[in-house]
């Protein structure tokens, strides 16, 4: 069996794994990555002061490393080759591509100078070489973040962080210089719903204690209501409601910096100055609402402030990029699939012998780890479906690197990725951090280049 995978994240990593471990039939993998490097968010999303959470990349390499399995980097999908290339040399295909698009607010003044979705200002501090040229401004003194998950507190954190305690990171080079540099003093974290709705982890809400630079700050009363336990509980709604309280039960401290954490509030427009930048956001009130289905909404209550602040980060979700060939979900925006198995998005009818997992499946949801499981139980649909399907003959299994050679593609092996890796470990150790990362493609391309 001879299987495709696109995408180079953990989803991708995870379904390689499943597939190669089988004892029960022999497969081969090809995994195609539009980047030359590997690993999607883990490298280019994880945010740099979480280095432990990036040595999940040792289990990838030895994935990598069996000889049935090959990493093709630098190849995109619709770009270097198509679905069709794919299904005349592959028995299946897996489409790992997670969410590269970021969800916007759909409000007035959103496109300005200064208001930047958060996976911009994410991929740019991480070395995404989408990313490298953002214009990122930290001239400003406070910046409105929307949205309550890991994503805006990742970018909170990383706002309010000393410079120095970021120089032992794997942060890129260009980012380290603009943060040492920025004038950000005050962070507010906006979400519509209340505290016990918000999706961000106790893990990221308790980084926050630790920062003894940064003042957390909560109005006790946005937590009226709210059934908290006397322990600190064991769902993360629990364990989030604990920690919201001990910071509001904090003396109002002098700390150079702050973190506002709001509830019940939703953007409804983002407001100018007279040069074109962000000068505030107008928050609208919030009350919660029952459904009849049990669950809870956040309706507008008319009741309208000004929040002043010099830059607006929404952090309100990924979303699926649209690849040609592939079909989409436009109301989820997500690859349309049931349960893994990709399928007209008008019909639901299964397209035979494709399958998707990770977020491109699911949207943004889970952690890293939640991927392995998931991802495996899409390779036991593959297995059952694709009984037989080994004796449909393929082009040699050399045909696709023929077929990438004379569309002039420098693609590039795991092993090529390996160079890099210790070139950028290399360039790490002059500062004393990980990585330092390289964070243009065609530079990576020079260093493989033959000499």
């Amino acid at each position: 069996m001879r299987v495709a995978i696109i995408g180079s994240g953990p989803a991708g990593f995870y379904a390689a794994e499943a597939l190669l471990k089988r004892t029960d039939t022999e497969v081969h993998v090809d995994m195609f990555e539009r980047l030359p490097t590997p690993y999607g968010l883990v490298r280019g999303g994880v945010a740099p002061d979480h280095q432990s959470m990036k040595t999940v990349t040792r289990v990838y390499a030895r994935t990598a490393a069996r000889p049935t399995f090959r990493f093709m980097g630098n190849v995109g999908l619709g770009r270097d080759v198509t679905v069709e290339d794919l299904r005349r040399h592959y028995h299946q295909i897996v489409y790992a591509t997670g969410n590269e698009d970021d969800r916007r607010l759909g409000i007035p003044g959103e496109g300005m100078a200064r208001c930047t979705p958060a996976t911009v200002f994410i991929g740019w501090y991480n070395g995404h070489p989408d990313y490298k040229n953002a214009k990122i401004d930290l001239s400003v003194s406070r910046v409105a973040i929307v949205g309550h998950g890991n994503v805006a507190m990742d970018a909170a954190r990383m706002l309010l962080y000393t410079p120095v305690k970021l120089e032992k990171t794997d942060i890129a080079g260009h980012a380290l210089e603009v943060l040492r540099q920025s004038k950000v003093r005050e962070v507010f974290v906006l979400g519509r719903r209340g505290p016990e709705h918000a999706t961000f982890t106790p893990p990221e809400l308790r980084e926050f204690v630790e920062m003894d630079d940064v003042d957390v700050v909560i109005d006790p009363g946005a937590l009226a209501g709210c059934v908290i336990p006397e322990t600190e509980g064991t769902t993360q709604q629990e364990r989030n409601l604990k920690i919201l309280q001990s910071f509001t039960k904090r003396q109002p401290g002098a700390r150079e910096k702050k973190l506002h954490i709001r509830f019940l509030v939703s953007p409804t427009e983002v407001i100018a100055d007279a040069e074109g930048n962000v000068a505030g956001i107008a928050l609208e009130k919030n009350r919660l609402e029952v459904n009849p289905d049990g669950t809870v909404s956040a309706r507008g209550t008319g009741e309208i402030e000004i929040l002043d602040v010099g830059m607006v980060l929404p952090a309100i979700g990924y979303a699926a990029q649209r690849i040609p060939g592939v079909p989409y979900d436009e109301k989820a925006r997500i690859i349309a699939n049931r349960d893994g198995r990709v399928v007209e998005p008008v019909t639901r009818s299964v397209i035979a012998n494709e399958y998707v997992v990770g977020w491109a499946r699911t949207g943004p949801h889970g952690l890293i780890g939640s991927h392995k499981g998931a991802s495996a139980r899409v390779v036991e649909l593959m297995i059952a479906d694709g009984a037989g399907l080994e004796a449909r003959e393929l082009p040699g299994r050399e045909a696709i690197v023929s077929l990438l050679r004379q569309r002039s593609l420098q693609t590039v092996s795991f092993n090529d990725w390996k160079q890099l890796d210790d070139v950028e470990v290399a360039r790490g150790a002059r500062r004393g951090a990980p990585r330092d990362k390289i964070v243009d493609v065609e530079a990576m391309l020079t260093v493989l280049a033959p000499r």
